[in-house]
């Protein structure tokens, strides 16, 4: 195998119109709260490490006839408020609480508008009019 052979091998690899290569799938970690009655599972929590897909492990779990979802739960330190009222469950294990969205927040915004004719003889006004 000379230096053609070598680039028509590294060609083959490189080019779109050989074998198509199936995809492999990522390695990822799925959790997921599962009801269990054993002494060492105070948490609920089953981990699941490796090249699965998360709808697939979680019907799995269904199917054994318990109770499974995926886990709803975040370290405390993670959350910007973790006693905010969407955040905080008395379900939660020590030290966790609910995921919530950042993006989306639930608690009212005060929006303050001010009246302009009212402050525009204000003292605190730099722009005011004087009048004496």
């Amino acid at each position: 195998m000379g230096v053609s052979g070598t680039l028509e091998y590294f060609s083959d690899l490189m080019s779109s119109s050989g074998h198509k290569h199936k995809k492999r799938k990522q390695l990822q970690t799925v959790e997921l709260k599962v009801r269990m009655d054993c002494d060492g599972c105070e948490l609920k929590k089953v981990t699941v490490t490796g090249y699965v897909e998360t709808n697939k492990v979680l019907k799995k779990a269904k199917s054994t006839g318990k109770k499974a979802e995926i886990w709803p739960y975040v370290p405390y330190n993670l959350v910007a408020q973790p006693y905010a009222v969407t955040a905080y469950d008395k379900k939660a294990p020590p030290g966790y609480v609910r995921k919530v969205d950042n993006n989306v927040s639930s608690t009212a915004t005060v929006t303050r508008y001010e009246d302009p004719y009212i402050t525009m003889f204000s003292d605190e006004n730099p722009n005011a009019c004087s009048v004496m």
